[in-house]
C-alpha cells in the first residue's frame, strides 16, 4: 500500500508546461489510438451488417453529449480555472475549496436533472434530431440516449476535479482519466454484446445496447481516475454550496457566456444529424466519423497545448504582463501552426490510409468528407488557443459574440450545400471549413487591435510564412510516396496499412524538418536538436 502511495505522490507532482504539453499530447494519443480502435471494432461490428444501429448508436450521443458540453465541459475549465487559480496565488485555500465543492455539488445537482429530463423525453428528443430515421432506427436511437443519458452526470464531476488539477499544475491523472472512456466502450463492444448471463440465466440481450453500457462503465472509470488525481492536495470536501463564496458567485457569472458559447457550437451537430438522417442509411456515422478524424489533431495538437499554457498565460495576466503574455501566446501559436500544417497536408494525401484504420479496406464516403475538413483541421487547432486567449482575461463574451456569427453561417451553409446544391454530406464538411477559416481571422483580427504592439507583426508573418513554404515542398514528398505506395482497398489488416502509412509520414516528417530548418524556423531546430541529443545520449 506505501508502495502505491509513493507512486500516486511522484505522479501528483506540479510540471512544467513543456512537460505537460507532453504529457497531454501523449495521453491524448493513447487517448486517440484507443478512439480509432473502438471506431474500428465498432464499424466492423455494425457499419455494413446493420447501419440502421450504429447510425442510432451516433444520434443517441448528441443530446447527452450537448448537455455535457453546454453546462461543463471547456465551460468550466476556462472559467474555473482562472478564478481557482487566483485563490491559490493570494493563499486563500479555504475560499478555493469551498469554489470547488461548490462547483462539484452544483454540477452535480444540475447534470443530475438534466440526467432525468433526457430520460424522459428522449423519444421527443431523437425524432427532433434524426426526422430521417425509419421506425426501427428512432426506437433504438431513444432506447440507446436513455442509457447515454447518465454520463453527463458522471462526466460532470470528473471535470471540476480534472480542472482543479489542471490548474495547479498536476496533470499525470488528468491526462490518463479520458482513456478509461475508450476502455469501458471497447470493453462493452468485445464482452457486453453477446449478452450476460448470471449463473447461467440471461439477464441481458447484448447487441448495440452492450455498447452503451461499456459507455456508462467508461464515464465511470473516468471519474475514478480523476479522482485519484485530488490524493495529497489536501482539498477539503463538504456536501454543500457555498452561495456566499464569491469566486463562486464570479463563475457563475462567467459561465453563462462560456455555457452559451459551446452549445452554440453543438447546435452544429444537431444540424448536421438532422441533415444527414435524411441521407442514405450510413451517412450519419460516415460524418461523424470523418469528424472524429478531423477532430484528433486538433485534439492532440491545439487542444493539449492550449490547455498547458493557458494557466501560465492566466498566471501573465493576474500579474500585469502583458508583454509576456503577449510572446508566449505568439510564441504558443507558431508551434501549433508547424506541428498542424503537415499533419493537415498528410491527412489530405493519405485520406485513404488514415480511413483504413476505422474501417477495415477503408471507405470512399469517409475518405471524401474527410479530405473536405482538413481546412476545418488546421484552423481548428489555432482556434483554441485564440479562444484560451480571451478566456485568460476572463472575457468570455466576445468569443461568444464571434461563434453567434459563425455557427449562424455554418448553418446557413450547410442547409444552402445539402438541400439547395445537393452537395450530401460533402456540403456539410465545406460549411464547417469555411466556418473554421473565418471564426479564427475574426477572433485574431480582435486580438491583434486588443494587445499593446498588436499580436502579429512582420516577424509572426515571416514564420507563418515559411512553414507554409516547408509544407508546400513536403507535399511534393507526401503525394510521391503516397503514389509509390498506393492504398489497397483489399489491404483489410492493421499489419498491411500501417507501416505504408509509417513510411509515408516518415518521409513527410523528415522532409519537412529539413525543410524548415533550412528556412531558419527555430521549432525545427529545437527538433532537430532535441533528436540529436537523444541519439548521442544513447552513445554514450
Amino acid at each position: 500500500m506505501g508502495r502505491v502511495s509513493r507512486v500516486v505522490s511522484r505522479a501528483n507532482q506540479r510540471l512544467s508546461v513543456s512537460s505537460a504539453a507532453w504529457l497531454l499530447s501523449g495521453s491524448l494519443l493513447v487517448g486517440s489510438l484507443l478512439g480509432l480502435y473502438r471506431d474500428r471494432l465498432l464499424n466492423s461490428l455494425y457499419l455494413d451488417t446493420y447501419p440502421v444501429a450504429i447510425d442510432a448508436y451516433t444520434a443517441a450521443f448528441k443530446v447527452p453529449d450537448f448537455m455535457f458540453f453546454i453546462l461543463v465541459s471547456g465551460a468550466l475549465s476556462v472559467t474555473f480555472i482562472p478564478v481557482f487559480t487566483k485563490r491559490l496565488s493570494t493563499g486563500n485555500k479555504e475560499s478555493a475549496w469551498q469554489l470547488s465543492t461548490s462547483m462539484i455539488n452544483f454540477m452535480a445537482l444540475v447534470t443530475f436533472v438534466a440526467t432525468i429530463l433526457i430520460m424522459v423525453f428522449a423519444e421527443q428528443i431523437v425524432y427532433l434530431i434524426s426526422p430521417g430515421f425509419d421506425e426501427e432506427g428512432l426506437q433504438l436511437a431513444t432506447s440507446l440516449m436513455r442509457v447515454i443519458a447518465v454520463n453527463p452526470f458522471l462526466f460532470a464531476i470528473a471535470t471540476v476535479i480534472a480542472s482543479m488539477q489542471q490548474a495547479v499544475g498536476r496533470y499525470t491523472f488528468y491526462a490518463l482519466a479520458p482513456a478509461m472512456y475508450n476502455i469501458g466502450i471497447i470493453i462493452g463492444a468485445l464482452y457486453f454484446t453477446d449478452g450476460i448471463s448470471i449463473f447461467g440465466q440471461e439477464v441481458f440481450a447484448g447487441g448495440i445496447m452492450g455498447v452503451a453500457l461499456g459507455v456508462v462503465l467508461g464515464a465511470a472509470l473516468q471519474l475514478v481516475v480523476s479522482s485519484i488525481g485530488l490524493i495529497g492536495l489536501g482539498f477539503d470536501y463538504q456536501f454543500k454550496v457555498f452561495w456566499r463564496n464569491r469566486g463562486f458567485r464570479d463563475v457563475l457569472r462567467l459561465l453563462p457566456a462560456r455555457s452559451f458559447d459551446q452549445g452554440m457550437d453543438y447546435m452544429v451537430g444537431f444540424v448536421e444529424t438532422n441533415l444527414a438522417s435524411r441521407m442514405a442509411s450510413g451517412t450519419v456515422r460516415a460524418y461523424d466519423q470523418a469528424s472524429v478524424l478531423h477532430m484528433m489533431p486538433v485534439n492532440l495538437v491545439g487542444v493539449a497545448i492550449s490547455t498547458a499554457v493557458f494557466p501560465s498565460l492566466t498566471e501573465r495576466l493576474n500579474e500585469d504582463r502583458k508583454d509576456l503574455f503577449r510572446k508566449e501566446l505568439q510564441q504558443a501559436i507558431r508551434v501549433i501552426v508547424w506541428i498542424a500544417l503537415p499533419i493537415a497536408v498528410i491527412t489530405f494525401l493519405a485520406r485513404g490510409y488514415v480511413v483504413s484504420f476505422i474501417k477495415k479496406g477503408g471507405d470512399p464516403l469517409i475518405a471524401g468528407i474527410l479530405g473536405a475538413l482538413v481546412i476545418a483541421m488546421l484552423f481548428r487547432t489555432i482556434y483554441h488557443i485564440a479562444s484560451r486567449s480571451f478566456y485568460a482575461q476572463q472575457d468570455t463574451k466576445t468569443p461568444l459574440y464571434v461563434s453567434i456569427f459563425a455557427i449562424s453561417l455554418n448553418v446557413a451553409l450547410a442547409i444552402w450545400f445539402t438541400m439547395s446544391l445537393n452537395m450530401g454530406a460533402y456540403g456539410l464538411a465545406y460549411a464547417q471549413s469555411i466556418v473554421a477559416v473565418v471564426e479564427v481571422i475574426v477572433l485574431l483580427a480582435i486580438i491583434q487591435r486588443r494587445l499593446p504592439g498588436g499580436l502579429i507583426d512582420m516577424p509572426f508573418i515571416s514564420a507563418i510564412g515559411r512553414m507554409a513554404s516547408a509544407a508546400g515542398f513536403m507535399a511534393l514528398a507526401t503525394y510521391t510516396t503516397v503514389q509509390l505506395l498506393q492504398f489497397e482497398r483489399d489491404d483489410l489488416s492493421l499489419s498491411s496499412t500501417i507501416p505504408k502509412f509509417a513510411a509515408i509520414v516518415a518521409v513527410s516528417g523528415i522532409v519537412y524538418v529539413l525543410i524548415s530548418a533550412q528556412m531558419g524556423l527555430v521549432e525545427a531546430k529545437q527538433v532537430m536538436a532535441r533528436i540529436s541529443t537523444v541519439i548521442f545520449a544513447r552513445r554514450r
